[in-house]
């Protein structure tokens, strides 16, 4: 990684600031150079928010496990999400910690900004954990953990060799839902794309269910756990019109990876679309990952 400007934050008052959003703040609006914003260890009570003028902000936390971030907003998808993500060119590799076991909307991150990038990070919540809104986002080495609908939205993006847990402790015996994507027609290049990721976890879980008529998931070389029912998929307010949905798996391996008994519409896709969906230049196709200030993992 280059040296980047860097301003510090550290909870017992050392650093530049104490808490995270006063360092957002201190970044001046249409930044054009990336700023490293280094967050110590520590339990950072907040929201946390980079607002669409901000971009080029790289949030450097100290590891999964050491530097969290938690809030207590629910109910509300579009305003009480503990870390929103507005602006393009964003890097993130600090921790989004749990926030309850009551079932209820309660959004850990919503990311809509384009060209953003997650690194070890963890999302950790129970209903819409991550509200991947829109934009190119490439997800790499993250922890993912929720019951329902845990992974949703229009984002067009890749996640790869990230563990997605299934925590259904709250569901009481309820199957729960990874994914609800959201893509909303043909022509819409958004998808979900699941790439060497481990599903594991409590409880049962279907793949996915379709939030829009035409949402796409794919689940490429991923090892599945028992967690996953044998249906796999769901078609929810969307029977009659399955054959519009794209959800596929492929090269999976696991108990929970067994097609034999899934749903007869699932999708089988051609090695075309799947060296398509699987490469990198399906969210990237002008280079911007490798011109991030942070070397690929």
């Amino acid at each position: 990684m280059i040296n980047l400007p860097t301003v510090y934050v550290d909870p017992s008052g050392h650093g530049n600031f104490s808490n995270i959003q006063s360092a957002i703040d201190f970044v001046p609006q249409y930044n054009k150079n990336w700023i490293c914003i280094y967050i110590k260890a520590g339990t950072y009570r907040e929201q946390v928010k980079i607002p669409k003028e901000k971009p080029y902000i790289y949030l450097k936390g100290e590891g999964k496990r050491k530097t969290n971030v938690t809030w207590d907003g629910h109910d509300s998808i579009a305003t009480d999400a503990t870390f929103i993500s507005e602006a393009d060119y964003t890097i993130n590799s600090y921790n989004i910690p749990p926030k309850g076991k009551v079932l209820m909307q309660a959004v850990a991150a919503m990311i809509s900004g384009d060209k953003s990038t997650f690194y070890r990070c963890g999302f950790i919540g129970v209903q819409d954990t991550l509200w991947d809104v829109q934009g190119r986002h490439y997800f790499k080495l993250c922890t993912i953990v929720g019951t329902v609908d845990f992974i949703f939205g229009d984002g067009q993006s890749i996640y790869e060799r990230c563990s997605i847990a299934l925590n259904a402790g709250p569901l009481d015996g309820i199957i729960g839902f990874i994914t609800a994507q959201g893509r909303i027609s043909p022509n819409d290049p958004s998808g979900f794309v699941f790439k060497d990721c481990g599903i594991f976890g409590t409880g049962l879980t279907f793949l996915g269910r379709p939030w829009r008529e035409y949402a796409r998931v794919l689940f490429y070389n991923c090892s599945m756990s028992n967690v996953v029912v044998s249906p796999g998929w769901a078609a929810w307010n969307f029977i009659g019109r399955e054959k519009q949905l794209t959800f596929s798996e492929e090269d999976c391996k696991g108990i929970g990876s067994n097609t034999t008994q899934r749903v007869p519409w699932k999708a089988k896709l051609s090695q075309k679309e799947l060296q398509h969906l699987t490469s990198l230049s399906f969210i990237d196709n002008e280079g911007w990952i490798m011109k991030q200030p942070l070397k690929v993992l």
